[in-house]
């Protein structure tokens, strides 16, 4: 059966729930990343602003994406669903994609 709750109670948990800021309160795991068309995109939640990127895996938008994540603290989580990625789906490129992150310093800090 469904909640008679009101329209204001609603508006005032949805106006709450933005106002977080970098605070995530979620059950499960969050997800980093979402992968698209074989690894040459991917979604890319931020939680750090709550906005999700859609990106090539291979641009610079992506690495600088990453980086802010990495550098709010979110490296190893972000490094271990990398390889995940890589290693559930072999033929995608996660690896390169790694690897390439790496290269351009963003796991270091």
């Amino acid at each position: 059966m469904a909640s008679n709750t009101s329209k204001t109670a609603r508006a005032s948990v949805r106006a709450g729930q933005a106002g977080q800021g970098g605070a995530l309160s979620v059950l499960g795991e969050f997800k980093y990343l979402i992968p698209l068309n074989g690894g040459k995109h991917a979604y890319v939640r931020n939680l750090t602003n709550g906005k999700t990127a859609h990106l090539r895996t291979d641009s610079d938008a992506f690495v600088e994406e990453i980086r802010v994540l990495a550098a709010a603290g979110h490296a190893a989580k972000i490094r271990a669903e990398i390889n995940n990625l890589a290693a559930a789906h072999p033929g995608d490129g996660w690896d390169k994609t790694e690897k390439r992150l790496v290269e351009a310093g963003v796991f270091e800090g």
